[in-house]
């Protein structure tokens, strides 16, 4: 877990891309939060979001543009930041329930569901509040991330496909016999 939150910290030294409409950056980190939840599943994905999340209101300067500390938490990108544990899980429960069958389509899918839908659905309203945007602003501004997004996840969907074929870190519990 602590290796995927170091990969989502590396990720924001990639420099931040402004958007024009909205004050909320088009970064890389998002493709480490659809990795944590593709490769370590559900609980672990989500928890190594949430240790990246505690680094941040530490203080550390590990969000892309070299941000951190508490105020990020209260800014446009908060819902943004709020999301990313939350799609971290859903990636890795779309996965494990995909598991028996998982191919690259199924993480491409896991990673658009959890990793765009999860985190708009969450990010989007956090900006109009917390930019003082109105809500259709900050929505259609959001378009703007749509073409990365769908690249990281395609990226992610490889490589978590790569890595279930050579080495399986998600471990589904046991099937239960059936009791009669």
């Amino acid at each position: 877990m602590a290796l995927f939150a170091a990969i989502v910290a590396v990720l924001g030294v990639i420099p931040p891309v402004a958007v024009p409409v909205i004050p909320v950056p088009i970064t890389a980190q998002t493709l480490g939060v659809m990795l944590a939840g593709s490769v370590l599943g559900a609980r672990r994905g989500g928890l190594a979001l949430l240790l990246f999340l505690a680094v941040v209101a530490v203080g550390a300067p590990v969000l892309s543009g070299g941000h951190g500390g508490l105020g990020v938490f209260a800014g446009p990108t908060a819902g943004y930041l709020y999301s990313w544990p939350i799609a971290a899980f859903v990636i890795g429960w779309l996965t494990q329930l995909f598991w028996r069958r998982f191919n690259a389509g199924y993480a491409f899918l896991a990673n658009v569901l959890g990793g765009i839908v999860v985190i708009y659905a969450i990010g989007i309203p956090f900006t109009s509040l917390y930019a003082d945007v109105p809500l259709w602003t900050s929505f259609t501004g959001s378009f703007l991330f749509l073409p990365g997004d769908l690249v990281k996840a395609f990226i992610a969907a490889l490589v978590a496909d790569r890595v279930r074929r050579s080495y399986p870190v998600i471990e589904l519990p046991a099937r239960q016999p059936a009791h009669r």
